[in-house]
């Protein structure tokens, strides 16, 4: 019994140990780091400011005109202010037209003891919800 249970145990472990990220990462755009190596694997200053260049224009387009970035809309502002006074009565997730399956099951484990709240918070301020 006991080798059943520290097999268990050590399988947990290195199944939590070894568990990739669940969120999504945004590769890094590699033209510069490409742009240096060449076929005969030299790197002269040249190089070096070509790929500066080159950086400092990708890094450039990345970055969204004022215009372009996402203000918290009076949309937003409701949903957050929805969460905040009724919240418990999953309100901001009824304002939203998320499913009514999911809003009952939110109403009746008090959002998820609260961790379901404030995923939603997260999303909330993320306007991502």
């Amino acid at each position: 019994m006991k080798r059943i249970i520290l097999t268990l145990v050590a399988c947990l472990v290195i199944g939590v140990g070894t568990t990739n990220a669940s969120f999504p990462v945004k590769k890094a755009k590699d033209s510069a780091q490409t742009e240096l190596s060449s076929q005969d694997g030299t790197i002269t200053p040249e190089k070096i400011a070509e790929a500066q260049k080159t950086f400092e224009a990708q890094m450039k387009e990345d970055i969204q005109s004022p215009e372009a970035t996402s203000k918290f809309r009076e949309e937003d502002w409701i949903t957050l202010a929805l969460w905040f006074f009724l919240g418990g009565l999953a309100a901001h997730r009824w304002y939203k037209k998320k499913p009514v399956g999911w809003n009952i099951l939110f109403i009746l484990t008090a959002g998820g003891c609260g961790i379901w709240a404030i995923v939603d918070l997260v999303h909330i301020l993320q306007q991502d919800f």
